[in-house]
C-alpha cells in the first residue's frame, strides 16, 4: 500500500489518519467542557473548628456549608431509621446529635463529654456546631474530627486553636484520611505548624485550580485562540497577577464582593471569551481585558479562604495566602504546560482552526450560560 510522502521521502500521515486524530482531540475538549459542566466549580468542601481554651472548659465551633449539613442529617436518618424535623434549626435534635458526633476530644488520653450543645442557622447557608468541654488538669491535648470522612472526599477541615485570649496558637487542614490534631498544652504557645501549614495550603491551592472547572475553562478557552507566544505570555501573566491582587485584597478584608455576585460575573467572564473566540477579534489586546476578569476570578479564589476562616481575626494571613496562591500558580502552569503544546501543534492544521476551534469556543459559550443561569436563576 502506497502511502504519502514529501519530497524529501518524508512519510506523513494521510488526510483521513490526521482527519481522525483532530476530531479524537476535538472530542477529548468537547467532553472535558461537558464533563465541567457537570460537575460545577470548586467541589473541595470547606469547613472550619475553632477550639478556644477559656476558664476551665474548652468552647468549641465548627462552621459547615448547609447543603453538607443537610447531607449528613439525610445519612444518619437513613443509618437509624427515624427522620428529623425538616426546619434546619437549633431545635432540631437530629442536629444536637451530629453535633455532638462532630469532635472526639481527649486529656491525657481520657475523653472529654461535651456539656453543652446548640446549633445556630447562620445567614450565609451554613451551620454552626457549638460545643463547650469541661478542662481538668493536664498536659497533652488530642482531637479526632468524625465529620469529614462522611462527607465528600476532597473535603478540608481548616482547625484553629486559640488562647483564652483569642490568639492564634496553631493552625491545621484535616481531612477524612487524616483528621487527628495532638499537641503539648506547653508547646501551644509557639508556633510550631508554619512548614505543615504552607504545605498543606499549598496542596490546596493546586487542587483548587484543578477541580474549580470554572477557572480551568475560562484558562483553556483563553488558550485556544492561539497567538505568538508573547501574546499567550502577557495573556496568562496579566490573569496572574490580576486574581493574585484581589485574592490578596479580599482576603485582607480590604474589599469585600458577595459570592452571589462573584460567581455570576466568573461565568460571564467564560461566556465572553467564547464569544469573542468565535468573533476572532484582535488578540494584541486581550490581556488588558484578562486582567480585568483576572481581578474576578480572584475575588472566587478568595472564597475559599474565606470558609476556611482565613483572615478573620486573630487568623494568620501570610503563609496561607502565599502558600494558597503558589499551589494556584502552579495548577495553572501545569496545564499550561499540558495543553499549550497540544493547540500549537493542532492550530497548524486548517481543518482544526477553521472546524473544532470554532465548535470549542461555541461549546465553552454554552457552558458558561448555563453556569450564568444556574448561579442567579436556579441559584
Amino acid at each position: 500500500m502506497l502511502r504519502p510522502a514529501t519530497s524529501a521521502g518524508v512519510v506523513r500521515p494521510s488526510a483521513t489518519v490526521l482527519f481522525r486524530r483532530l476530531v479524537g482531540a476535538a472530542c477529548l475538549l468537547v467532553a472535558g467542557c461537558l464533563w465541567a459542566a457537570q460537575a460545577g466549580a470548586h467541589e473541595i468542601g470547606l469547613s472550619v473548628v475553632e477550639l478556644r481554651f477559656e476558664h476551665e472548659r474548652v468552647s468549641v465551633q465548627l462552621t459547615f456549608a448547609q447543603s453538607e449539613v443537610e447531607a449528613l442529617v439525610a445519612a444518619e436518618e437513613r443509618m437509624i431509621g427515624k427522620r428529623f424535623p425538616a426546619a434546619l434549626d437549633s431545635a432540631s435534635t437530629g442536629l444536637e446529635a451530629l453535633a455532638l458526633k462532630s469532635l472526639e476530644i481527649t486529656l491525657d488520653e481520657r475523653p472529654l463529654q461535651a456539656t453543652e450543645v446548640a446549633v445556630q442557622p447562620e445567614p450565609n447557608n451554613t451551620i454552626q456546631f457549638r460545643l463547650s468541654f469541661p478542662m481538668p488538669a493536664g498536659s497533652r491535648l488530642g482531637l479526632r474530627s468524625m465529620l469529614p470522612a462522611r462527607l465528600t472526599p476532597g473535603h478540608r477541615q481548616f482547625l484553629v486553636v486559640r488562647s483564652r485570649a483569642g490568639q492564634t496558637l496553631t493552625e491545621r487542614i484535616l481531612d477524612g484520611a487524616s483528621n487527628t490534631f495532638e499537641s503539648d498544652l506547653a508547646r501551644l504557645t509557639t508556633s510550631e505548624a508554619t512548614p505543615v501549614l504552607f504545605r498543606q495550603f499549598l496542596v490546596l491551592g493546586v487542587e483548587h485550580i484543578l477541580t474549580g472547572y470554572d477557572h480551568v475553562v475560562f484558562l483553556l478557552a483563553l488558550l485556544l485562540a492561539g497567538g505568538a507566544f508573547w501574546n499567550t505570555a502577557k495573556i496568562v501573566t496579566s490573569f496572574t497577577l490580576a486574581h493574585s491582587i484581589t485574592l490578596g485584597l479580599a482576603v485582607l478584608d480590604v474589599v469585600r464582593i458577595p459570592s452571589s455576585v462573584v460567581e455570576p460575573l466568573i461565568a460571564v467572564s467564560i461566556v465572553y471569551v467564547g464569544l469573542e473566540n468565535l468573533l476572532q477579534g484582535d488578540l494584541r489586546w486581550r490581556w488588558l481585558l484578562t486582567f480585568g476578569f483576572g481581578l474576578v476570578h480572584g475575588f472566587g479564589f478568595a472564597s475559599v479562604l474565606r470558609e476556611l476562616g482565613v483572615g478573620a481575626a486573630g487568623v494568620g494571613v501570610a503563609v496561607p495566602l502565599v502558600s494558597f496562591n503558589l499551589g494556584v500558580e502552579m495548577g495553572q502552569v501545569g496545564i499550561m504546560l499540558l495543553a499549550l503544546p497540544l493547540i500549537w501543534k493542532l492550530r497548524s492544521q486548517p481543518f482544526f482552526v477553521m472546524r473544532c476551534v470554532p465548535a470549542c469556543s461555541l461549546l465553552v459559550t454554552l457552558v458558561g450560560g448555563y453556569w450564568l443561569l444556574q448561579r442567579t436563576l436556579f441559584s
